[in-house]
């Protein structure tokens, strides 16, 4: 254990935060021999992997897939007993609205830049002079992007490739997936090791074809330069919410003791270790896991730990999910593949991207059924002109469904109408996704750094590990291990 800690046996621990990296925590310190008690402060365990009913549907209300590039989930899936039901997503491919129309999203990318320029669907999306000063990152010195000690996603895609892949590209993507404008992440902490590849290959196209090459093979489905966009990644049959139900069970058969419904108040040093007050209660362990966001890790902490003041990250953005369930036979045909991501520039739609989840999961059409169609639509995104975040929706989730019908019609080219629908739900997450601001990388580094120094105390989470199941599945393992050694 970290700080000279002696042998895990007749120890105890204890996690606060039941998400996933909380989860892990508690099963990695109960398999080392400790007694482990795990609080949550809601009555629903897995955080941002969450679930719900939609038209008798048991969706998910959260992260509905896992990245493919390093086999993390799906070796935790598979000591779960759930290998079996791991899947790759129909290979429909993803597209993107531009303000000029739909385009098919590139296949060869990372964060939506391009491996290659030249690429049909690229030239498509850029145009031949887009395409043609994309081109030209081949010949600048590697240097260019990679020598400042910190650099945002927006200030590399411009410095290599110019403005339209960022504006065409990039933007959808990293507003789809992080919730943001580029210009605000920290391009290594959403994507590490990318500005090493650029001195490694000889420039930014060359490092993203080697990300892609050495990313994760998939269950069942293509891979590399023959893949679709989108398909980088894979499920579960029955919805990513099962690998939680998985989790808690196996902590309940570990005796780990589960207790929702607490929140953490205060964190206090003891003699014998850790102290945490959560109402009227107080809980005693040798070892602390903080497994909380970062505002509220922080929060808790530094009091106990002076050291960490000044250390609180910003919020991050908030979000709302709009899960429609409609009757709609035309969806049959998947009009936009597995779903499409929206340009910020792109008028007239408030939406940032919209997944059609029972064109993306074969499993999940055969259980809606013939012409029923679940799709998914994702509101909010911190952008560099409204740093405090942009607001989702105003209004009532009423409203917001107005909204996302209007949305869903024009993205798809299909008419969805209040009349269709089965069912509908609208899921807010306020700050759950980590913010990767410029800068985080080194802030993380400093959090680790005192955390290291200070006995029997570990702090792990999505807003450490980087946005994603893959990386915090993976960070949340690794640092636990490294920490019980």
């Amino acid at each position: 254990m970290a700080a000279g800690n002696p042998s895990a046996a007749g120890r105890t621990a204890l996690v606060v935060g039941g998400g996933i990296s909380g989860l892990i925590a508690a099963r990695e310190l109960a398999q080392a021999g400790l007694r482990t008690t795990l609080l949550e402060a809601t009555d629903a365990w897995g955080g941002c992997v969450g679930r719900h009913e939609v038209a008798g549907l048991t969706l998910d209300s959260g992260a509905e897939s896992f990245a493919t590039r390093s086999s993390a989930v799906a070796d935790l899936a598979a000591e779960l007993g759930l290998a079996g039901n791991i899947v790759s997503p129909h290979p429909g491919g993803a597209w993107v609205q531009l303000p000029d129309g739909p385009r098919e999203l590139p296949k060869t990318g990372v964060l939506g830049i391009p491996a290659n320029p030249w690429d049909p669907e690229v030239r498509r999306s850029l145009g031949l002079s887009g395409s043609l000063r994309a081109s030209l990152d081949k010949f600048l010195p590697s240097s260019v992007g990679t020598t400042a000690d910190v650099s945002s996603v927006s200030a590399l895609v411009r410095a290599r490739m110019g403005r339209r892949v960022l504006e065409r590209l990039v933007e959808p993507v990293v507003g789809g997936v992080h919730s943001a404008d580029p210009g605000l992440l920290d391009v290594d902490m959403v994507a590490p090791g990318l500005r090493a590849g650029i001195t490694r290959h000889g420039s930014l196209a060359a490092a993203v074809a080697a990300q892609r090459k050495g990313a994760g093979v998939q269950p069942s489905g293509v891979q590399g330069a023959a893949a679709k966009a989108g398909s980088a990644v894979a499920g579960l049959t029955g919805g990513m919410h099962t690998l939680v139900a998985a989790l808690v069970a196996d902590l309940r058969r570990s005796g780990v003791e589960l207790v929702p419904g607490t929140r953490a108040d205060a964190a206090a040093r003891t003699p014998r270790g850790w102290r945490i007050a959560a109402g009227e209660e107080t809980y005693d362990a040798d070892v602390l896991v903080i497994a909380l966001d970062g505002p509220s890790a922080v929060g808790l902490l530094e009091n106990a730990v002076p050291a960490l003041a000044g250390h609180r990250p910003g919020p991050g953005p908030k979000v709302k999910l709009v899960t429609l369930v409609v009757n709609v036979p035309e969806l049959d045909a998947r009009p936009r593949g597995t779903g499409i991501l929206v340009a910020p520039q792109t008028a007239g739609i408030r939406a940032k991207a919209l997944t059609h989840a029972t064109a993306k999961w074969d499993w999940l059409a055969a259980e809606a059924g013939p012409a029923r169609h679940v799709l998914r639509l994702s509101y909010g995104r911190r952008d560099s002109s409204s740093p405090a975040g942009q607001a989702p929706a105003e209004g009532s989730d009423a409203a917001l469904l107005d909204i996302a019908l209007q949305d869903a019609s024009t993205l798809l080219t299909v008419p969805v109408k209040a009349g269709n629908l089965a069912g509908w739900d609208v899921v807010s997450w306020a700050g759950a996704l980590p913010f990767a601001a410029v800068g985080h990388r080194q802030r993380v580094a400093d959090v680790r750094r005192i955390c290291s120094g200070t006995e029997g105390l570990l702090m792990v989470g999505g807003w450490l590990a980087g946005n994603g199941l893959a990386a915090v599945v993976a960070d949340t393992r690794q640092q636990l291990q490294a920490f019980l050694q």
